[in-house]
């Protein structure tokens, strides 16, 4: 008898629809297959820039996103208390005749009382605008409690960061380190990026408390302790220093180190560059000795130059980066306990960095000609090349932290040089090019420029006459100059205190403000359901957008459904986040590959409605009606300057369609959906590197729209922003902060970077919480919206704590057993789980596994509601009390980023909790036992 015969490639699909996943940030080009006109399957794309065809476990489930039973179904309005999830179905005309109802009064007499606020959007250029546009300076998104220390500190340094801003030179690099990376963050793109290094026999070099993804595959793991990454990073400069392993001349050539500093602390300068009468910083030109404008023509920059007039003596930056960071304390030995790691150690690293960097430099047969009009015959860099993320930026000296690891880089001419960290189109950008924040706001009128920007210096602050905070969040205010991202995680705690002001309505979109995404849960659950002696609701209205049944939507008084990710146009867009690698500048689109089957909207189609019907300048045509049809017509149609909008692709020039700039075309979309979905401009050979000073690129930029002119500029190891904050704490200037705050800004916002001891561990004592806790992302998992879908939670059901090995025997412990850990501010049982390779004062877990029973469609008894759980409890928005009679926000004292890996803890063991968090209602059913169906052909 024959064998069976099998069908080995089975028919999976009639169409195929070639879109952008939204799994994660990553944002990779994907093929979805339809059969019948329902998604089958979904695959990546070969064609697209960023994962070349790769697809992770993510987004291979987005089948199940889109199947969910988690998903909302219709407008509903609440109509028990407040988290009860009690709620009726309303039509979409009652649902936005009510919410605007509720904000036009606010646009017309006090724009401020509405706190607009979103989530993991990927269309901030648009919801920012819309904000403007209403008015209102309470806006921002995500970042505050996510990144923004990197990605601030890389803006005021050198133009750029990590991730969207920049990346690796996968193709050139010896040596890559990663320092403290999340595994869901551009995953695709990293461990495509490490099989080439592997492939290369280039070393990789974890820097990380513990040793899971990219670390488990590094050639080497330096298990730091939480919070000292900055310390360790400034031994290593103190050691590359010492042993003149720095790339002087490209310090001389592309950053301020031979810019001259006022050092004379009577001067009323004291601290800044030496300017000219044109503004411009000088150095001392090798040719006359005298002071000249740095970007002169054929001027030759003194690095070790000084300058003495009318009894000021002016020194380079250099001088005072060498009086800094040689210093004693910075010495291995004085750090490595500290630090975790031995001062042997510290000494080999940098030893192998020297080694990548200088033995044998990365060098490209391709002419340039520089902004000083110096023309180079070849690209010369360094094989060093670094990646980091919310590991080191979610401390309270993440921002100083940041800082460090980019001036490492750029201390070994390493960044935009071959072999090192590369700028993605748009980026650079240094902070300067960049608008500065706006806060006042005026009834019935826009903000007069966007709520969120790069303050300069302490005029740029948002404060009022009074010297009160402008924003609900306090956001750019002295305790927080710097927020560039706003505060995300302060805003429902200030709301609920009325600190510094009441507002009216909280506007949310995917932030699940309710359970993950908020430090202290508990406590913000009864915040966003506290009344006043009146009986009253502190927050009186809570407007909430998602597509599924969150933790937060029980919380919210109106309800507008938003469409999955497959369902709905979204601009992936260079105005904002775009997708552009070193070679490209590129952007890509959504488009409703599937309609829905459920009475939903997509959520920035609705907020141009909303934004119509309030008469929203830009939103309303001549005779009051909506401008733009839906988001569709506002991606093709609207202009942010002449020529310029939200997708660059397939524009009107003067000679037919072309890229970049141009006016809008009616047919712009249909060629994105034509070419897969994306958009891509190749950056000329000679542009490719050198960015910031090559003038190809700067005149390549300008021709394709990312800029008007030519802009180049040097990256600033001194930051002078932040010495003038300095300055106005030591007394100079007219802008004073509080007598209070004077000590913390004069030691922490110092113009070259720093260390300082998280404020947590400071504030809590270390015998009584010893331990380090922390969160981390799983590559399986995305934030909340992973571990509702049935193929990703077979792979993450429940999360335990994972225990160092000393740790469980200390305690006596083993796999399975529960555990109660303690902070300052409370306490959760726990199962545990042994890891060795962690370091030995840190105990972690995965984050956002845990849900509260009743949400997300989930059935009560689902292991993510009865084992797993979230760290967030046991985390506070504020510091514990100093005695000083103040709560300090739990935060970056620069930035405002919220500093959750500051957590210091304290395990005992226990029995299994008997009590959880009571299970909320649902607007939606429960799933079924099994979600399964069959696409017939």
């Amino acid at each position: 008898m024959g064998e069976p015969r099998v069908e080995t490639s089975p028919k999976v699909s009639d169409e195929v629809r070639q879109t952008t996943c939204y799994m994660c940030a990553c944002r990779c080009g994907i093929n979805v297959h339809l059969k019948g006109g329902k998604v089958a399957y979904i695959e990546g794309n070969r064609d697209h820039p960023v994962n070349k065809g790769v697809l992770c476990a993510k987004g291979s489930a987005g089948i199940m996103q889109h199947n969910s039973p988690a998903r909302l179904r219709t407008p509903l309005r609440r109509v028990g208390p407040r988290g009860s999830g009690e709620f009726e179905e309303i039509s979409w005309e009652e649902a936005l005749e009510t919410a605007v109802g509720w904000l036009k009064p606010l646009r017309d007499d006090a724009p401020e009382k509405l706190a607009f606020f979103t989530g993991r959007d990927q269309s901030q250029s648009f919801t920012g605008w819309w904000a403007q546009q209403f008015g209102t300076p309470n806006f921002a998104a995500h970042g505050g409690f996510c990144s923004v220390n990197m990605a601030a500190a890389g803006i005021y340094t050198m133009g750029g960061a990590f991730w969207e801003f920049g990346s690796p030179d996968w193709d050139h690099a010896r040596l890559f380190i990663l320092f403290g990376v999340a595994e869901d963050h551009d995953s695709n793109p990293i461990k495509m990026g490490i099989a080439k290094l592997k492939a290369r026999g280039a070393k990789v070099i974890g820097v990380n408390p513990v040793r899971s993804g990219y670390n488990a595959v590094a050639d080497e793991w330096v298990g730091i302790t939480p919070g000292t990454d900055g310390l360790l990073i400034l031994s290593l400069i103190h050691c590359l220093m010492l042993a003149g392993k720095i790339d002087l001349d490209y310090l001389t050539r592309y950053t301020d180190a031979p810019l001259l500093i006022d050092c004379d602390p009577k001067s009323a300068n004291y601290g800044l560059y030496l300017r000219d009468d044109e503004g411009q910083p000088q150095v001392v030109d090798r040719r006359t000795g005298k002071p000249a404008p740095y970007d002169g023509y054929s001027v030759i920059p003194d690095p070790g130059g000084h300058y003495r007039h009318a009894g000021v003596t002016y020194k380079t930056v250099l001088h005072r980066m060498a009086q800094t960071w040689l210093a004693p304390e910075y010495a291995p030995e004085a750090v490595a306990g500290r630090c975790g790691v031995p001062a042997q150690q510290i000494r080999a690293l940098a030893a192998q960095i020297a080694r990548a960097a200088f033995d044998d430099p990365v060098v490209i047969e391709q002419p340039w000609t520089d902004f000083r009009g110096e023309r180079h015959e070849r690209m010369v860099g360094r094989g060093v090349a670094f990646h980091a993320m919310r590991g080191i930026s979610a401390h309270s000296n993440g921002f100083q932290t940041a800082r460090a690891l980019h001036t490492l880089q750029i201390l070994l001419g390493a960044v935009e040089t071959p072999g090192g960290m590369r700028f993605k189109p748009p980026y650079p950008k240094p902070a300067s090019a960049h608008p500065r924040p706006h806060a006042f706001a005026s009834p019935g009128k826009p903000l007069k420029g966007p709520a969120l920007g790069y303050p300069q210096g302490p005029e740029d602050l948002a404060l009022g006459a009074d010297g009160q905070p402008l924003r609900i969040d306090k956001a750019f205010t002295w305790e927080n100059p710097l927020s560039v991202h706003g505060l995300m995680h302060m805003v429902i705690s200030n709301a609920a205190a009325g600190d510094p002001y009441r507002i009216d309505t909280l506007f949310l979109y995917m932030a699940n403000m309710a359970w993950n995404s908020s430090m202290n849960t508990r406590g913000v659950m009864e915040m966003l359901t506290r009344k006043d002696e009146d009986g009253d609701y502190v927050i009186p209205r809570i407007i909430y957008s998602d597509a599924y049944s969150s933790e937060m939507v029980a919380y919210a008084d109106l309800i507008l459904p938003d469409t999955t990710y497959l369902e709905r146009h979204d601009c992936i867009s260079l105005l904002d986040r775009p997708i552009s690698e070193p070679d490209a500048a590129a952007d890509a689109i959504r488009w409703p590959v599937v309609e829905p089957d459920r009475d939903v909207r997509g959520f920035q189609s609705v907020l141009l409605d909303l934004g119509a019907r309030l008469g929203l300048p830009g939103m309303v045509n001549d005779h009051g009606g909506a401008f733009y049809a839906d988001y569709a017509d506002y991606m093709t149609r609207h202009e942010r300057r002449p020529g310029v909008g939200p997708l660059a692709g397939w524009r009107l020039g003067e000679v037919g369609l072309s890229h970049g700039r141009g006016e809008p075309n009616g047919g712009q979309i249909d060629s994105y959906i034509a070419n897969g979905g994306f958009c891509a401009m190749h950056v000329p050979a000679e542009a490719r590197y050198f960015k910031p000073w090559n003038m190809a690129y700067q005149d390549w930029a300008v021709s394709v729209g990312l800029v008007d002119e030519a802009n180049p500029y040097l990256f600033t190891l001194y930051s002078e922003p932040l010495r003038r904050f300095q300055m106005a704490a030591e007394g100079y200037g007219t802008h004073q902060p509080p007598e209070h705050l004077k000590p913390r800004i004069k030691r922490c916002l110092t113009p070259l970077a720093s260390w300082f001891e998280p404020f947590e561990h400071g504030a809590s004592l270390p015998g009584d919480y010893p331990v380090h806790a922390l969160t981390q992302r799983p590559m399986a998992m995305y934030h909340s919206w992973g571990s509702q879908n049935a193929w990703l939670r077979q792979i993450h059901g429940h999360n335990p704590m994972y225990l160092p090995t000393k740790l469980m025997q200390d305690h006596d412990l083993k796999d399975g057993d529960w555990a109660r850990i303690i902070s300052p501010h409370g306490s959760i049982t726990v199962p545990v789980a042994e890891m060795a390779a962690l370091n030995p004062e840190t105990i972690w877990t995965w984050n956002a596994i845990g849900k509260r029973r009743g949400a997300w469609a989930l059935d009560k008894g689902a292991p993510e509601a009865t084992k797993g759980f979230l760290l967030n409890h046991v985390i506070h928005e504020l510091l514990p009390p100093k005695g000083d009679g103040l709560r300090w926000s739990n935060s970056d004292p620069v930035t405002g980023q919220a500093a959750w890996f500051d957590l210091r803890v304290r395990i005992e063991k226990a029995a299994p909790p008997d009590t959880h968090i009571p299970a909320q209602t649902s607007p939606v059913p429960p799933a079924p036992d099994a979600l399964r169906w069959q696409v017939k052909d």
